[in-house]
């Protein structure tokens, strides 16, 4: 049986200028290398009005259980400005012992890992008691509307049992080895507008000015102690991101002020939980300034964690053994698709070193990419030995 080598494989990936939700040829490339190596595959395009219709891949190799899956996207941010960088970045170049590319660190460069790791055990392992799935998305660093969430649902729908997933997103932050994320915190994001009486600033006491209600509302949003923190979570924290007036004329009170707002939260709290504790702000600061107020909200991901099990424990100690660090259990960080992951399997993240993600210049270790494909290799032989 072929088998596949991480680095010529994660220069083929960059080469693709896959820049969501473009596929730019890279699902169908994917599809039949793994082909090759006897996998059943399926590319599920999916869409859904007001956006971009994405490509998805889900793969199987064998029919028993337990399935063991990876996970991971092929779609990558903008280059930015192309002059910026020193190499072309859909030319991957090796320099100074790292592969330099956009996508070789978010996360084209784990899927070579998986797919070579994946390789070499099929050729060693004819026979398994059990199966080896692969779940590839193009709307990870997008709107994840048509990505993994419609993947999970369709796997739903075909009854398809995954026992246990790995989403190689780049979890360590300085070294390979430092860290896998266990879980993730919620993201809910609100625009929140007030709406006052615009007037001459001259005469104040015929209007009422939003920015004074918006002002007073996003102080008390500041000064709200969500939680002090779980053993396994940091505290939930409230950020202002946008604040708007838009009002061309220096001598015009205003009609309207908007500010927008991200919380990233713990498992103490529910995306609804929330909402409920921010309305009663909004209410009563507005009701004191005469004020009215809408708001917006969307919902990112709710707080999950995945109970460390023995598998958990398996990988922690591979990972210790390849690198001779031994990774911490984390839930730091923004979003990723194993929020989308947990409803239908207990999953857990490890990948390469995330310092250069979306920058200029995006680069991995060649040392810490052969390791990583190792750590993919034992975790397949361990979980199915």
């Amino acid at each position: 049986m072929k088998t596949y080598n991480e680095i010529k494989l994660a220069q083929e990936l960059i080469r693709f200028p896959s820049i969501t939700p473009v596929d730019a040829g890279i699902m169908k490339f994917l599809e039949k290398k793994l082909k090759k190596l006897g996998f059943k595959t399926k590319i599920l395009e999916f869409k859904e009005k007001g956006f971009k219709p994405v490509k998805n891949l889900y793969a199987r190799f064998g029919s028993k259980t337990p399935n063991f899956m990876f996970a991971g996207h092929v779609d990558i941010v903008p280059p930015g400005n192309i002059k910026d960088w020193t190499v072309n970045p859909f030319k991957p170049s090796i320099k100074n012992g790292h592969l330099i590319g956009r996508g070789a660190n978010d996360m084209k460069s784990s899927i070579a890992a998986f797919v070579t790791a994946v390789s070499t055990f099929l050729s060693k392992n004819k026979k398994f008691n059990g199966s080896i799935s692969l779940l590839i998305t193009g709307d990870e660093e997008g709107d994840a509307v048509n990505g993994t969430k419609k993947v999970v649902e369709y796997l739903k729908k075909r009854k398809e049992r995954i026992n246990f997933c790995l989403v190689g997103e780049p979890t360590n932050p300085n070294k390979l080895g430092e860290m896998i994320k266990i879980g993730r915190r919620g993201s809910l994001t609100g625009k929140l507008t007030v709406l006052g009486v615009q007037g001459h600033v001259a005469y104040p006491q015929r209007a009422n000015n939003p920015s004074t209600t918006l002002i007073k509302i996003l102080d008390e949003l500041k000064n709200i102690k969500f939680d002090k923190g779980t053993k396994t979570f940091q505290p939930s924290n409230l950020e202002v991101t946008k604040i708007n007036v838009d009002n061309n004329a220096d001598n015009v009170i205003p009609k309207s002020a908007e500010a927008t707002f991200n919380i990233r939260y713990n498992d103490k709290h529910s995306s609804s939980s929330l909402k409920k504790k921010l309305n009663k702000v909004f209410s009563k600061i507005s009701k004191k300034n005469k004020s009215k107020f809408k708001i917006q909200y969307r919902v990112s991901g709710e707080a999950f964690l995945t109970k460390p099990n023995a598998t958990t424990f398996m990988i922690q100690n591979i990972v210790k053994k390849i690198t001779k660090i031994k990774p911490k259990l984390s839930t730091t960080g923004g979003t990723s698709d194993a929020r989308f992951i947990k409803n239908i399997s207990p999953c857990l993240e490890f990948g390469l070193v995330g310092k250069t993600m979306h920058q200029v210049d995006e680069a991995v270790s060649l040392s810490d990419l052969k390791k990583l494909t190792k750590i993919y290799s034992l975790i397949l032989n361990k979980y199915f030995s």
